[in-house]
């Protein structure tokens, strides 16, 4: 009798934890830093935003230099493998969920677009604001 006790002990004790770290994911806020100009690279930085946006995760974006093309109304990429997506349209998925999607204040004087050119749902982020949100305590930055 007392083994089925300490058993299900044990399974109210894993539960309990199970759903403190499915509460905690829920709670979770990423920024992904992306400024390769490399596909895998920024194919990678989506695969990854996606998996933590559907373990409950806030996912932000900000796209800096190079790959801030991946914001631009039009751009494609060549789709890779084994999936056959390019980074944008994961990206795309990514807003789907409910991600952000930002370019850096540096990308659009420093490119040949302007902001009409920008795909939809995308904006200019400005420093104050990405900076704020860089050093909060209940976000996770990446960097691609």
């Amino acid at each position: 009798m007392a083994k089925g006790k300490n058993t299900l002990a044990a399974l109210t004790l894993g539960a309990g934890i199970t759903a403190a770290g499915a509460a905690q994911a829920a709670e979770s806020k990423v920024l992904l830093l992306v400024t390769s100009a490399a596909p895998q690279v920024q194919g990678m930085a989506m695969v990854l935003g996606n998996a933590m946006q559907q373990q409950g995760s806030e996912v932000n974006v900000l796209l800096c230099d190079k790959a801030g093309d991946l914001a631009i109304n039009g751009y494609s990429s060549a789709p890779l493998k084994p999936k056959n997506v390019t980074p944008e349209q994961l990206m795309g998925k990514l807003q789907q969920g409910g991600g952000k999607v930002s370019v850096c204040a540096l990308y659009l004087p420093n490119s040949e677009y302007t902001q009409a050119d920008l795909s939809e749902q995308v904006e200019v982020a400005t420093p104050a604001n990405m900076a704020a949100m860089m050093t909060a305590d209940d976000v996770r930055v990446f960097s691609f």
